[in-house]
């Protein structure tokens, strides 16, 4: 398996939450090293998208999704849960995708359903915030064997962003049993090949 270099994230959330679905999020923790497979993303499409940070301007939280794709947005909400994003996009675009959901790899026993349990897990914090994810301690591995079945649904817990609630922005394996949510699934879509 290769590592994802920058140029694979300069491209529109809307395609690149989808393309990590099946991708190895690796993170090294002084000499030890955990791989997860990555089951579920949400994209955050721009400014004009009210669920994205930026549709209320650049702020010092926001202004890594303004710069160039492929480094790491992380941020805290609630007051105790880092949130890891991966900006995606052109320069002054910003857009990000948040990484909601992975299966811990080589007998790695780890609970990942969830973004703040994901980071948890991995230990990104915002110490991380901005860092390309292309380096040693925090990258993404290509795993072209793996050929996800991919299923949209809207994203969750953001009621507040009005008509842009309902858009199909959330990506999943839908036959994962590590997913955040079984929010806007049918029975159909969770059934294995």
């Amino acid at each position: 398996m290769n590592r994802l270099e920058l140029p694979f994230y300069s491209r529109p959330a809307i395609e690149l939450a989808p393309a990590l679905i099946g991708k190895i999020l690796v993170r090294r923790i002084r000499r030890k090293v955990f791989r997860a497979r990555i089951v579920e993303t949400e994209a955050y499409v721009g400014a004009h998208d009210l669920a994205c940070h930026a549709s209320k301007g650049r702020t010092n939280r926001t202004d890594v999704m303004f710069g160039p794709a492929g480094r790491a947005y992380v941020y805290l909400i609630y007051g105790m849960y880092d949130m890891f994003n991966i900006v995606a996009g052109e320069i002054d675009d910003p857009q990000a995708v948040l990484i909601r959901a992975a299966e811990p790899l080589d007998a790695w026993e780890a609970d990942l359903s969830g973004p703040g349990k994901l980071t948890r897990a991995l230990q990104i914090t915002r110490a991380d915030n901005a860092l390309p994810v292309t380096n040693d301690r925090l990258h993404l591995l290509d795993n072209p064997a793996d050929r996800p079945r991919l299923a949209a649904t809207p994203r969750i817990g953001i009621d507040y962003a009005r008509e842009w609630k309902h858009e199909l922005l959330r990506f999943v394996d839908p036959t994962s049993s590590a997913l955040s949510s079984r929010f806007g699934l049918d029975a159909s879509q969770l059934r294995g090949p």
